[in-house]
């Protein structure tokens, strides 16, 4: 069973940046594709942050377009969110996952990142 361990999050002033990592347990962790979702405050849904393939391709939401980049270490099961250019409305708990639903595992704790203005 695969777990998942987010951290790296924050108090940060608007403009900073902040670096998140997300360490999975498996050895399939290579070959599965990565998400990147939040869960802002008062909201019940995750939405969706980033993505990368098991072969290194990336999409992000229109939102975060050009402030920030998903990428993964394959070597070491980890995948990262680099975050710059904070805003208050990014200001949220941050998770991995896999995008499949058939292949999703147990959500774990989060990270959480709060931007002040």
């Amino acid at each position: 069973q695969v777990q998942l361990v987010e951290s790296g999050g924050g108090l940060v002033q608007t403009g900073g940046s902040l670096r998140l990592s997300c360490a999975a347990s498996g050895s399939a962790f290579s070959i599965n594709p990565m998400n990147w979702y939040r869960q802002p405050p008062g909201k019940q849904q995750r939405e969706f942050v980033a993505g990368i393939s098991s072969g290194g391709n990336t999409n992000y939401a229109d939102s975060v377009k050009g402030r920030f980049t998903i990428s993964r270490d394959n070597a070491k099961n980890m995948v990262y969110l680099q975050m710059n250019s904070l805003k208050p409305e990014d200001t949220a708990v941050y998770y991995c996952n896999d995008p499949r639903p058939s292949k999703r595992v147990s959500w774990g704790q989060g990270t959480r990142v709060t931007v002040s203005s």
